[in-house]
């Protein structure tokens, strides 16, 4: 069987473990192996499988190391070789380990999500120049580099040649490939499914957005839980109490009450084996871990446990408007034609103006114009007047001459009507941009336009209200904008017209307010605010350096519904957590109980603790299947 080493040696560990327990059960039968082989038999099993724990065991002893866990099986197998009870310091050891090992495939199967994004770091990267493979910490920015169908991107860049479509997954947790053209940003980490492309690089390999992630996956063991912290405290305390009751237990009935040796040394021993906090150092860990993966895998990067229980503790979340509700992009809303103008008319010969103009409410009037499906006519003779608007001579409209622009510009050379003034203010009510056209007759009509908000900004807000989680708009846009969006989406608390060091000051606030407060912003100009915040959460942070390094959540994608999930994620890991904790504490009591009772046995407290880890250890890695 070719099996990797560690699966081999898992393999030794299971098959040393029926062997001795199948000892065991014959023990219990009365068919024992006979004197003297006995000793040296179980022996032979407690070195070749625990040698590990044995060896750390007496270094712990010789530097008065009392909460080591290894110094416990120690004791315990010595206590059971001086009753003669061989199998059962057998048992203890194998069972232990196996404890031990089903801990570290807990805590590999729930890193896996982070470990595969790691894996998948690309080495080296094609230079074009040189005809040949580098290394990729060798490539400075501004090199091109190839790159072919089936491989994945090594370094941040922008296409220069070339189209494809592009998994980026491991970046944004998107499964749907995107299909990428001259000037496309692609990330290092994703993977090209299809065409050649040439790539100009834009960052070295060490600041790429992946080389961010792969730091900040290493950094997250740092950022603990407080659970997490506190657990950890606890077992060193724990570990040395039980050491001084198991002497209690011993001691007390023999030396005092004069019962006899035996019996009460098996019963501390039974105790020191019981009260190992396996499950309960194991339960924290593996748990988050298995939660931060899950949100991994769906563009979610947590930077450690710590943010992961904060963000299930918020009483109240702010949000930036632009590019976080909204997308950041104009869109037309209404087309507004005037004085017998037609639909067509008024939106074809607007963009046949604005088809020169680079600006964003020109790009989105010459869109909806071909989204509409219309003939954009042909114009000539483009200006562009800068803060007011442009004019070109229309050659499909009897040449006539078109303005486009602010209502004062169009003032300025053509009569406005009362009722296109009202449709202007109307517009701006709505918190709506006018952008209002003349054929030099009058006003032709009114083009309203707004920035489009995302599909799932209302669903994932109504979200966080069932939850009893009120939301807040922050945002540098007029108050107007902020509260036509914050209807449509169903904010009720709107703050408009703040600086970065404004929203910063309103998160101060809410804090007062709500006590444990997120922000949600795309990491740029809401850093101050990101900073403030119990959690800061970045938008759509990649290829955003500000966001990934500022925020302590980052949202690879734009996706404002994966924030309801990563809060249902949070609070069902603490419940977990919790769940795991009792059910470790109960067992541990039950057999404590039992042994000062008299009544504890060494096999059943040895099943109960392993059975304990195991369920602990399936119960979190469940969270890596959370939705």
């Amino acid at each position: 069987m070719n099996l990797p080493f560690k699966d081999r040696k898992f393999v030794i560990l299971a098959v040393a473990i029926v062997v001795v327990i199948t000892l065991e059960v014959l023990s219990i039968l009365g068919i024992d192996i006979p004197m003297p082989y006995a000793p040296f038999v179980f022996a032979a099993f407690i070195f070749a499988i625990g040698y590990k724990v044995i060896w750390n065991g007496v270094l712990a002893l010789f530097k008065l190391n009392f909460s080591s866990i290894n110094l416990l099986m120690v004791i315990a197998v010595i206590g059971a070789y001086y009753l003669g009870e061989y199998p059962e310091a057998a048992v203890v050891i194998v069972l232990y380990v196996l404890g031990e090992r089903l801990e570290d495939i807990g805590i590999e199967n729930s890193k896996s999500a982070l470990d595969n994004l790691v894996s998948k770091s690309p080495k080296t990267a094609f230079v074009k120049e040189i005809n040949r493979e580098l290394p990729i910490d060798k490539i400075t920015v501004g090199t091109i580099i190839q790159v072919k169908p089936h491989d994945l991107i090594p370094l941040d860049g922008i296409i220069e040649m070339g189209e494809t479509a592009i998994d980026e997954a491991t970046i944004t947790g998107e499964p749907i490939p995107k299909d990428k053209h001259v000037g496309d940003v692609v990330f290092a980490g994703t993977f090209n499914k299809s065409g050649f492309i040439e790539i100009r690089t834009t960052k070295l390999s060490v600041d790429t957005t992946f080389s961010k992630i792969i730091k900040l996956t290493f950094e997250v063991s740092t950022n603990k839980s407080n659970t997490q912290k506190f657990i950890q405290k606890f077992a060193k305390i724990y570990t040395p109490s039980v050491i001084v009751l198991a002497a209690l237990i011993f001691a007390v009935p023999v030396f005092v009450l004069n019962k006899e040796m035996n019996q009460w040394l098996e019963q501390a021993i039974t105790l020191l084996v019981i009260a190992c906090p396996c499950a309960l150092v194991i339960s924290t860990p593996v748990a988050i871990y298995a939660a931060i993966g899950n949100a991994s895998s769906k563009g979610i990067l947590v930077k450690g446990g710590k943010y992961l229980e904060l963000i299930a503790e918020v009483n109240a979340i702010c949000l930036d408007k632009t590019r976080t509700i909204t997308f950041g992009n104009p869109i037309v809303s209404d087309v507004l034609p005037l004085n017998g103008t037609s639909h067509e008319e008024l939106l074809a010969c607007a963009a046949g103006a604005e088809v020169f103009s680079e600006h964003p409410l020109a790009q989105a009037i010459v869109d909806a114009a071909r989204k509409e499906g219309y003939h954009i006519h042909q114009t000539e003779k483009f200006k562009s007047i800068i803060g007011k608007g442009a004019t070109a001579r229309c050659l499909v409209c009897e040449d006539e001459t078109i303005l486009v622009g602010k209502l004062q510009f169009i003032k300025e050379s053509q009569p406005v009507t009362q009722e296109a003034e009202q449709i202007v203010k109307d517009l701006s009510e709505q918190g709506k941009t006018s952008v209002v056209v003349s054929f030099g007759d009058g006003v032709a009509g009114i083009i309203g336009l707004m920035d489009e908000i995302k599909p799932d900004s209302a669903n994932a807000i109504q979200e966080l209200v069932n939850m009893e989680i009120t939301p807040i708009m922050l945002t540098g846009d007029s108050v107007l904008s902020a509260r036509y969006v914050a209807n449509i989406v169903n904010i009720k608390e709107i703050f408009g017209g703040l600086l970065p060091e404004d929203k910063a000051s309103r998160i101060q606030e809410a804090i007062k307010k709500y006590k444990s407060v997120a922000m949600v912003g795309d990491g740029i100009n809401d850093a101050p605010a990101l900073a403030q915040s119990t959690v800061g959460i970045a938008m759509g942070a990649a290829g955003s350096d500000t966001a990934i390094e500022t925020a302590n959540i980052a949202l690879m994608n734009d996706k404002l519904s994966l924030i309801p999930f990563l809060i249902r994620l949070s609070k069902a890991t603490l419940l977990r957590i919790k769940i795991n904790t009792i059910g470790a504490i109960a067992v541990k009591l039950i057999f404590i109980t039992l042994a000062f009772l008299g009544f504890g046995n060494l096999v059943l407290a040895i099943a109960a603790d392993v059975g304990v880890t195991l369920i602990v250890i399936l119960i979190s890695l469940n969270l890596m299947k959370f939705e």
